[in-house]
């Protein structure tokens, strides 16, 4: 008889029901239980039948199931009769816990068909989908432990939930018309069907819904109606931020914008992320409003992936051949404020929307969509959440067990333990106490369900972030170790724990801002670094950074550090006058003033200079929108090296002479990879380092990320960029944690 431990994604993805079935399939005689960090299986049969059940456990698994590990013991055999799932018995050891998955298309093609008893059931679910992160209390994953427990089955899904030959035997978000969870209205006594169907119409009339998804609410529109649209920007105070659209199937997709397989393949995946896609300038659809992505190239688009959204696109109604092909869907939160899960909150922040959409199935964990774009036709992740949040990075460590907490932009936390980093779902900026008391909550909820207590505390330098206050506090409470980590430093380490990377690299950390080692700004900084220490060997040439805060969100006001000149700065029509002369009022006496190496301040001052963005009204605008405006341009430049000042300098003095915006905005792209090629080649023949690690919040650009690449190979240097983990602070969690594991 064997005993098999199996480690992975292997709850809540039928993988119980599978083994069962392989195991009738081979004559295996004995047991499968969850024992929260692994899934066991007791197998007594000849030495052949057991060999081609291990077969294909390894290589038939079910298509949402992950196989890490699996540990094989011989027992003396037991008198079994037959193969059966067992309950399961909690054990302590590592978790892997699966997140929450699409739609399958079988439960899509039920969904539709008059003939199945889920015939438009907005909760349609499967043993390979539905809920899964979101719902969870701990583990293992069983019914009892979900917010479904608050649901009876009925006769007919208990049938099917303990049925081996069901496709929802053991599915513990089963439910059905007949029992478990309903949607409503807010504030109307309608629910079910027509609730859906006030709802549909509110969209087709051009007016705002709010609905509750599966890790939290978003606000819809009708993505062409500019003036619904609209509203939303004015509810939201979002004057240009895009909104990312949701379309109704991949035809309506390919109609307004560009799709290559592979976007196609992950913008289809069971994961559903948002997908940043090239607009084709002549679409064959309703065309998207222009104030839904205003002055960028790209739109961030999903399809469904949730029986509700379905339901909302192609309810069988008399909308159905009216119905808009595409929705923005963009996060229900107010400015700032992680998004919204319950219906008081709801009520209270969405009060602007002609009709709130909600359910009343708990959302215990909030989980905002994955963002992700496209670099030399590799995926790299903007934000990390829905459908790949908590599942975790390996990397190799002294295995003690640590909390990160992240960084106060973007942020997640990461739980470590075993070498096994789980970066939790995107949270979001931690200026708020709102947001810091969602931060606090949700690693109180992730430590159960992880059943992780940290050893060491983890977090970011700055004296003044909040997530440091927070680390401080939990450190003090927990009565352990705090260790604070620069902010460029865990940038490059979180692109070494993606690749799985153990040795020294030349690190390039280009950001907006970091606090530095030396109480400056820090954002274009090279390394020299391996896992447990780093040293600062080159950086950008400094330049003075005034006017506190605003200067991160006013470029113009870092253009004018540069230029030091009024008659040019009015030439540029840089800013008003009594802004230009109180900003070279506090330049020439140093007041409020520091000194920077920030690669995104000089983005802003380049984007300000050319008149692409002089004032950004959401973090990254002017960077997004030169982008867009570089990608417009063929034109090819002959390579040169240059430091930053020497850069912005040849920008400056070729706008002052006219020189196509465009052109020059390439040009800038052009000579910022150069330079960072050239200093890697240098540090390379210095310190005999090949490997080169890109991070970043500056690296999301996918022109001076392809650029630097190329650049870098060939020069013979290896390139070690993100993919899954976003190079942006939302991924800096996992650098502070392969540090703390480490020392």
């Amino acid at each position: 008889m064997l005993n098999i431990k199996i480690f992975g994604i292997v709850q809540g993805v039928g993988f119980r029901p599978f083994v069962k079935n392989l195991a009738d399939a081979h004559k295996i005689f004995g047991s499968v239980s969850n024992r929260g960090s692994y899934v066991e299986i007791f197998a007594q049969s000849s030495d052949d039948d057991l060999k081609n059940f291990l077969d294909d456990i390894n290589h038939k698994n079910p298509p949402r199931s992950t196989i890490l590990k699996v540990d094989i013991n011989s027992l003396p055999d037991k008198n079994f009769s037959d193969f059966q799932i067992i309950e399961s018995i909690h054990e302590s050891g590592d978790i892997f816990v699966s997140p929450d998955i699409a739609i399958c298309d079988k439960c899509a093609e039920e969904l539709f068909d008059p003939n199945n008893r889920r015939y438009l059931h907005p909760f349609i679910n499967c043993t390979a989908c539905g809920a899964r992160l979101t719902i969870m209390k701990n583990m293992p994953y069983d019914r009892e432990r979900t917010s479904m427990n608050e649901f009876p089955m009925c006769d007919a899904c208990a049938e099917e939930y303990f049925n081996p030959n069901s496709r929802r035997y053991d599915a513990q978000p089963i439910c059905c018309n007949d029992c478990g969870c309903e949607v409503y209205l807010l504030g109307k006594n309608l629910r079910g069907h027509d609730a859906i169907k006030f709802t549909r119409k509110i969209l087709a009339d051009g007016g705002i819904a709010a609905i509750k998804g599966i890790g939290g609410f978003h606000l819809a529109c009708d993505a062409s109606n500019f003036d619904a649209v609209q509203r939303i920007r004015d509810s939201k105070t979002r004057p240009t931020k895009p909104f990312a659209v949701m379309f109704k199937d991949i035809a309506a997709v390919e109609r307004e914008c560009y799709l290559s397989d592979v976007e196609k393949t992950f913008l289809d995946s069971s994961q559903k992320p948002i997908v940043l896609l090239g607009i084709r300038e002549q679409g064959t659809g309703n065309r998207i409003a222009r104030n839904v992505a205003p002055n960028i190239n790209k739109l961030g688009v999903m399809l469904p992936y949730t029986p509700l959204h379905m339901l909302i696109f192609n309810f069988p109604d008399s909308l159905i051949l009216y119905f808009p092909t595409s929705l923005v869907l963009t996060s229900g939160n107010p400015s700032g404020v992680p998004i919204t899960i319950d219906d008081d909150d709801a009520a209270k922040n969405f009060n602007f929307c002609d009709a709130i959409l909600s359910h009343n199935r708990k959302i215990l964990l909030r989980a905002d969509d994955s963002v992700m774009d496209f670099i030399d036709n590799r995926p790299s992740m903007i934000r990390r959440s829905r459908g790949y949040a908590p599942l975790p990075v390996f990397y190799e460590s002294n295995k003690k067990s640590v909390l990160a907490v992240g960084g106060e932009l973007k942020n997640t936390f990461c739980l470590a333990k075993n070498n096994l980093l789980y970066a939790s779902p995107y949270i979001g900026d931690v200026g708020d106490l709102r947001t810091v008391e969602v931060l606090k909550n949700s690693i109180h909820r992730m430590s159960d369900l992880l059943e992780i207590k940290p050893e060491i505390t983890a977090c970011d330098l700055h004296p003044r972030y909040q997530t440091t206050a927070l680390a401080e506090k939990i450190s003090s409470e927990l009565q352990i170790p705090l260790i604070k980590i620069q902010h460029h430093y865990a940038h490059i380490l979180s692109c070494m724990a993606e690749n799985n990377f153990h040795g020294e690299v030349i690190g390039a950390a280009f950001d907006g801002t970091g606090y530095g080692d030396d109480g400056t700004i820090w954002g274009g900084e090279f390394f020299i670094c391996d896992s447990k220490s780093y040293e600062r060997v080159a950086h950008i040439k400094k330049f003075i950074q005034a006017g506190g805060d605003k200067s991160a969100r006013e470029g113009w006001r870092i253009a004018l550090a540069f230029i030091k000149n009024l008659d040019i700065a009015r030439e540029l029509n840089l800013a008003d006058e009594n802004n230009l002369r109180g900003q070279k009022f506090l330049l020439d006496k140093n007041i409020n003033c520091v000194t920077s190496t920030s690669v995104g301040r000089i983005f802003d001052a380049v984007a300000a200079i050319l008149g692409i963005c002089k004032v950004s009204t959401y973090e990254g605008e002017a960077a997004m929108r030169f982008q867009a405006c570089a990608e417009r341009s063929n034109k090819k430049f002959r390579a040169e090296f240059m430091n930053t000042e020497e850069i912005f300098t040849e920008i400056l003095n070729r706008r002052l002479i006219g020189e196509n915006v465009n052109d020059l905005a390439r040009l800038f792209h052009e000579r910022l990879a150069e330079m960072t090629a050239q200093i890697c080649e240098e540090l390379s023949f210095k310190y005999k380092i090949k490997t080169v690690a890109l991070s970043g919040g500056v690296f999301q650009n996918s022109l001076l990320s392809s650029l630097t690449n190329d650049k870098l190979q060939r020069r013979g240097l290896k390139v070690l960029r993100h993919e899954l983990i976003p190079p942006n602070d939302g991924g800096i969690c996992i650098g502070q944690a392969v540090n703390a594991l480490q020392n």
